[in-house]
């Protein structure tokens, strides 16, 4: 299995640490879709000319994700601020709004999309600002799109024509919603939707035949990363030819092991004052 994600990065910042740890969802679901049993990963997006981007790329390479494609844009990578409540979860406190990739298009060329097409699947999110490419993307690899908890109508109208793949934050949803979302998002023309629900594990939808997976146990030191290392792990063992029910187990599995550490896959780096 091949990968291919595209979009959103960061460095989360822990305050409490004086840390920062490279993330965001496109660029956590390749790192971790590679440490999950993928043949190969890469990560394409915008990254600033600071010790941050610095950090950013130094990350991808040690966790063997190809970063050849990635663009360097002079001033700020993107930066969150985050926190930690009394429960053990991280809180995002600030951020710079994406620091240069929010004042820059990412732009695919020919050339990049004759790399991507080498792979198996894409991964992109709400965050990554790129829903005008889906339709082109689609024709190349079947397009996996995170939506957190930030979906619209008209979002999911204008993306889920385009995509195999929607995976949701949906812990406050009810039963009533759930099903109304399922209906809504395969009417559109997706598949597979995959909707986490925190403590009440995952429940999917794929051609309006419905699965559930609980979560797994963990020795919880830090949550955040923990839902892109779900999409990792499931994108990855589907891909590599598990059944729906063995991919939702790995996934969840996976996501336990991201509690268990600092960042959404480690390679923290203390920051200097």
């Amino acid at each position: 299995m091949r990968i291919i994600g595209i979009g959103d990065s960061v460095v989360d910042i822990y305050q409490d640490r004086n840390e920062m740890f490279p993330g965001g969802n496109a660029l956590n679901v390749a790192v971790l879709a590679k440490q999950s049993g993928a043949e190969s990963a890469a990560y394409i997006g915008i990254v600033g000319t600071d010790i941050e981007g610095d950090h950013i790329l130094d990350s991808l390479s040690k966790n063997l994700v190809d970063a050849s494609h990635v663009r360097r844009a002079v001033g700020d990578s993107g930066k969150a601020f985050v926190d930690l409540n009394k429960e053990g979860d991280r809180i995002f406190v600030k951020s710079n709004k994406g620091g240069v990739q929010a004042k820059l298009k990412l732009n695919l060329t020919v050339d990049d999309y004759e790399y991507i097409k080498s792979n198996d699947v894409v991964h992109t999110s709400l965050y990554s600002h790129l829903d005008e490419e889906l339709p082109l993307l689609k024709q190349y690899l079947p397009v996996s799109y995170d939506f957190s908890n930030h979906f619209s109508v008209v979002l999911l109208e204008r993306v889920c024509p385009h995509i195999q793949f929607a995976f949701i934050s949906g812990s406050d949803l009810t039963e009533v919603e759930l099903e109304e979302l399922f209906l809504k998002i395969h009417g559109l023309g997706t598949p597979f939707i995959i909707i986490t629900r925190g403590s009440k594990g995952v429940v999917m939808s794929h051609n309006n035949k419905r699965y559930e997976q609980g979560i797994v146990e963990a020795n919880v030191i830090d949550t955040l990363g923990a839902g892109d290392s779900f999409i990792a792990g499931f994108l990855t063992h589907h891909f590599n030819g598990l059944t729906i029910e063995e991919s939702l187990k790995a996934a969840a599995q996976i996501a336990a092991r991201t509690c268990e550490v600092n960042g959404a896959f480690g390679h923290g780096k203390q920051l200097t004052t």
